[in-house]
C-alpha cells in the first residue's frame, strides 16, 4: 500500500496564498474562483488556508495590505498636501498595475455582490488613511474621519477611470484624479476642512 506523502509547505503560506489568488483571478472571473481552488495553487491543505483566512475577501484585503506597505515604502514626494496626494494615489494605480488582470477580475466581482462591496469599502478606507498618513495630513478626530472619507471618494471615483484606462501614461486616470481632488478641495473649503 502506497503512503501519503504530506504536501511540502510554502516558505511562506500566506503570501503564497494571495500569489495564487490574483494568479487564478487573472485567468478567470474572481467570482469563480474558489477557496479549494486557491489552496491547491498555494500549494496548501484547505484546513491550512482556514487558518490563515477567513474568506475569499480577506485574501483580498491582505492584498490590499500588501499594495499599502508597497506604496508606502517607496513613496517620496515634497510640494502641497494636495501634490502629495495625488502623487500617492498615482503611485497607488502605478503598483495595481502589476497586478491589473486580477485586480479588473477583483472589481468585477465586487461590483456584483453585495457581500464583497461592504467588507471591501473600510479596508479602501483604511488604506487611505494610510496613504494621508503617508502624506503628512492629519487623520485623528472628526476632521481626520471625513479627510479619511473624501480621499477613499476619490479614490473609488478615479478606480473607475483606472479599470477603463489602458495607456501606459494613465493620463485618463490622472485628469480623472485630478477632477475628483479639486471637487474634494472645494467641498472640504465650504465646509471648512
Amino acid at each position: 500500500m502506497a503512503t501519503k506523502r504530506p504536501k511540502k509547505t510554502p516558505a511562506n503560506p500566506r503570501n503564497s496564498a494571495i500569489d495564487a489568488a490574483l494568479a487564478l483571478a487573472s485567468k478567470r472571473d474572481w467570482a469563480n474562483v474558489t477557496l479549494a481552488d486557491i489552496a491547491k495553487g498555494a500549494g496548501l491543505d484547505l484546513a491550512a488556508l482556514s487558518q490563515m483566512f477567513e474568506c475569499r475577501e480577506d485574501i483580498v484585503c491582505a492584498y490590499e495590505r500588501r499594495v499599502d506597505a508597497d506604496v508606502l515604502k517607496n513613496f517620496s514626494s515634497s510640494g502641497t498636501e494636495r501634490d502629495k496626494v495625488f502623487d500617492i494615489l498615482m503611485e497607488r494605480f502605478d503598483r495595481l498595475n502589476q497586478d491589473r488582470d486580477a485586480v479588473l477580475s477583483i472589481l468585477k466581482a465586487s461590483c456584483t455582490d453585495p457581500k464583497q462591496f461592504i467588507i471591501g469599502m473600510p479596508n479602501v478606507a483604511r488604506s487611505m488613511a494610510w496613504m494621508l498618513e503617508a502624506c503628512e495630513i492629519e487623520t485623528q478626530g472628526w476632521r481626520g474621519a471625513l479627510r479619511v472619507v473624501g480621499v477613499t471618494g476619490v479614490y473609488a471615483w478615479a478606480l473607475r477611470s483606472w479599470r477603463d484606462d489602458e495607456s501606459a501614461d494613465m493620463a485618463k486616470t490622472m485628469a480623472s484624479l485630478d477632477r475628483s481632488l479639486n471637487r474634494m478641495e472645494q467641498v472640504a473649503g465650504t465646509f471648512g476642512l
